[in-house]
């Protein structure tokens, strides 16, 4: 297997131009305003191993939306331990979509796993605090100590989040609240759960968050790594997340932002952002270019 440090940046932009055909395709999320505003052909990317400084170019600053969706497990499994944890979420792969009613209602009310909306609103709905402000700056708070990074809270985005009230996402809260899943009432665990999704940060920071899930040096429980890890492989790209893992050994966490995260076992991480997205709600040209990477990796 190569190593992640002897990707080029030359190498990086020749698979884009193979790739760039594919930025025509995919949509932008209409259901929040501020992303349905981006500039689809906006790019960036940045990778880093463990050993040696990262190197990275295009868009810097992005909103994290879904991929901030592993920390907030990582940071529920710190707070209360793996076995506390295993009472309040499941660990298997969805079927169905990452915001479907209809999962939670097959599953009688209990969310699948932590990378899906209602696995993460119930996670949110424990963390430490009262109100949904405070419980987002004790965990944005935490993490930038954990990971030595600057995310902050997107305010604008938050707003335009606000402004079109996703009834989806409200279905799942009400239904969460009536099978006993959460531990705040139904408006603080949503207000939470936006507020934690409107974080953002530079794909440098992104990336070094990442690291903590592969370094065996990092000041987490290893079992809490390798937990975090195994269901970023598992279910970070939902119902797509099967066939991915088949075909790249990267464990990939989406967001619908457009940005991917993707961590190279024992080497590093990479994070790549292209907003348009595929049917799942996969970055389009991000999903192409891990691919390239990954081949590239395994030969």
């Amino acid at each position: 297997m190569k190593h992640l440090n002897t990707i080029s940046r030359s190498l990086i932009e020749q698979w884009l131009t193979e790739i760039e055909q594919l930025n025509l395709s995919g949509s932008l999320p209409r259901y929040i305003p501020q992303l349905a505003q981006v500039d689809p052909r906006h790019m960036g990317i940045y990778a880093k191993s463990l050993e040696r400084p990262g190197d990275g170019w295009g868009e810097s600053y992005v909103p994290l939306m879904s991929v901030i969706k592993p920390f907030v497990l990582l940071y529920a499994l710190e707070q209360f331990g793996l076995g506390k944890i295993k009472t309040m979420v499941g660990d298997l792969p969805s079927d169905l979509p990452y915001n479907s009613v209809e999962q939670l209602r097959v599953d009688g009310g209990f969310p699948r796993n932590p990378m899906i909306n209602s696995g993460a609103i119930a996670l949110c709905s424990h963390f430490p605090g009262t109100t949904g402000i405070e419980k987002c700056e004790q965990f944005c708070n935490w993490l930038n100590d954990y990971g030595q990074t600057q995310l902050f809270l997107d305010r604008q985005l938050l707003a335009s989040v606000e402004s079109l009230p996703n009834v989806i996402n409200q279905n799942l809260t009400e239904l969460l609240a009536q099978s006993g899943y959460l531990g705040s009432s139904e408006a603080v665990a949503l207000d939470t759960y936006q507020r934690v999704c409107c974080l953002s940060s530079s794909l440098e920071d992104l990336v070094q968050l990442g690291l903590g899930l592969i370094d065996s040096q990092a000041k987490i429980q290893s079992e809490h790594q390798l937990w975090v890890t195994e269901l970023i492989r598992t279910c970070g790209l939902y119902e797509y997340s099967r066939d991915f893992s088949r075909l790249v050994e990267l464990p990939t966490k989406s967001g619908v932002s457009g940005v991917l995260l993707s961590l190279v076992p024992q080497q590093g991480a990479i994070a790549i952002y292209s907003p348009r997205l595929d049917s799942t709600g996969n970055s389009v040209v991000g999903m192409a270019l891990l691919k390239r990477i990954a081949a590239y990796l395994q030969d």
